[in-house]
């Protein structure tokens, strides 16, 4: 399950609800909530947490968050294109494990760090 935070655009979570992929938009079904709250539904749901709220990388190593990944997204307006096409990578890639990372995704980098 992919788990978009409130700061999320729609157009994004738009592109994944319709390509049929599980989501949960936390502005639809918990908006308010607070950061800590956001990464227990995304643990709960063994989901991957999309946002670009930067404090989520202190909250996953701080409080060692084993139990899902994060991709933290880093772009401009005019790079939406190519953000939607690496997180799909992004996804595609943890398809295919069961290890946890914390993702940086901007238009033209991709960074991983083991969670």
């Amino acid at each position: 399950m992919i788990v978009f935070d409130e700061n999320i655009d729609q157009w994004l979570i738009d592109i994944f609800k319709g390509e049929g992929f599980d989501i949960l938009s936390i502005r639809e079904q918990s908006s308010g909530i607070t950061d800590r709250e956001v990464i227990e539904i995304a643990g709960k749901q063994k989901g991957v947490l999309v946002t670009e709220d930067k404090d989520f990388g202190e909250l996953a190593f701080s409080h060692d968050l084993k139990n899902c990944s994060v991709i933290l997204l880093r772009y401009h307006q005019s790079e939406r294109r190519e953000i939607a096409s690496s997180v799909k990578k992004v996804l595609s890639y943890l398809d295919k494990t069961s290890d946890h990372f914390f993702f940086t995704v901007s238009k033209r980098k991709i960074r991983k760090r083991r969670m």
